[in-house]
């Protein structure tokens, strides 16, 4: 909560590993490591089972994928609900806005908490890849 209050008033550099992260408000304004987004490549790692596990607890308008999940909030309209910036943070760390998520962090390496060995010191997902999740859940209006 104080993080939240704090993040609003001002823009934060926050350190997640070997990459750190520019909080203003809400949001990261700013696209990780100056990638460039594709939504086609981010619909594939939304749908995968193997790779961003999104559908999981999320579901969303990907009809081909079944047994979608119903714990986090539905993905369809998500480009309506958030900015690039916001849902760029709940990706990369959602704990920094609601520190009760369960959600992981897809692009945070350290301070973690059991954590598989597979992992340690590494992040779910490349700063290439957040990006290209962030492209394709900008492109879901409806």
């Amino acid at each position: 909560m104080m993080l939240r209050r704090l993040a609003a008033a001002t823009a934060l550099a926050l350190p997640l590993g070997a990459c750190a992260v520019n909080v203003a408000g809400d949001g990261e304004p700013a696209a990780l490591e100056g990638a460039v987004g594709d939504a086609t490549r981010g619909r594939a790692i939304v749908a995968s089972r193997q790779h961003g596990l999104c559908l999981l607890c999320h579901s969303g308008p990907i009809p081909e994928e079944r047994f979608q999940g119903n714990l986090a909030p539905d993905l369809a309209g998500a480009g309506r609900r958030w900015s690039a910036a916001q849902l760029r943070l709940r990706l990369v760390d959602p704990r920094q806005l609601n520190p009760e998520s369960i959600m992981p962090a897809y692009y945070r390496s350290e301070g973690l908490t059991r954590v598989g060995r597979a992992w340690k010191g590494r992040s779910i997902l490349n700063a290439q890849q957040i990006e290209d999740v962030v492209a394709y859940l900008q492109t879901l209006r409806d």
